[in-house]
This record gives C-alpha cells, sequence and structure tokens, in this order.
C-alpha cells in the first residue's frame, strides 16, 4: 500500500530514539522520550491551503524536526508513519 500526502501534508517516519546516554547509561523503554527528529517518507504537492499558496520546501529523505505534539499517526503494513502539516516542521537537519 502507498500512501501520498494531500495539499501541505508530510509522511514521516520516526527515527530510532538512542537506547543509551551520552555518559553510557542503558534507558528502559518506558523512560524514553518520544523522538522530534523523523525522516521525510512522502511530501503533498502544496497549493493553496486556507486561502493561502503554500510552496513545499521540504523534499522525500529530508530529515527534520517537528512540533513535539503534531500529526497523526498511523500504522500501514506493520510500519508505523506521522502525517504532518508543513507549518508543524521546524528545522530540517543537515
Amino acid at each position: 500500500m502507498t500512501i501520498k500526502p494531500l495539499s501541505d501534508r508530510v509522511l514521516i517516519k520516526m527515527t530510532e530514539a538512542e537506547e543509551t546516554t551520552k555518559s553510557g547509561i542503558v534507558l528502559a523503554s518506558a523512560s524514553q522520550e518520544k523522538p522530534q527528529i523523523a525522516e521525510v517518507i512522502a511530501v503533498g504537492p502544496g497549493g493553496l491551503v486556507d486561502g493561502k499558496e503554500v510552496q513545499m520546501q521540504v523534499k522525500a529523505g529530508d530529515k527534520i524536526i517537528f512540533s513535539k505534539y503534531a500529526g497523526t499517526e498511523v500504522k500501514v503494513d506493520g510500519q508505523e508513519y506521522t502525517i504532518i502539516r508543513q507549518s508543524d516542521i521546524l528545522a530540517i537537519v543537515d
């Protein structure tokens, strides 16, 4: 199954959270925070959103930082994805 975002929506896949801290302490999965860095899988076409023209600034393959509680989580073919608006993206990570 293929997911194609509409309008100014972006399909992202979360990156795996680190299992240890910088000092080497192993974290239990329950104590780990949800990561805010993800990889862009697909991008909508942009266009007219709420009466304003929206140009998409991200592309598939970009790594991004997004707002903590943004988006809708979906599960397709056993994979978990999140669909967010482009306005919820805070930065592109190089």
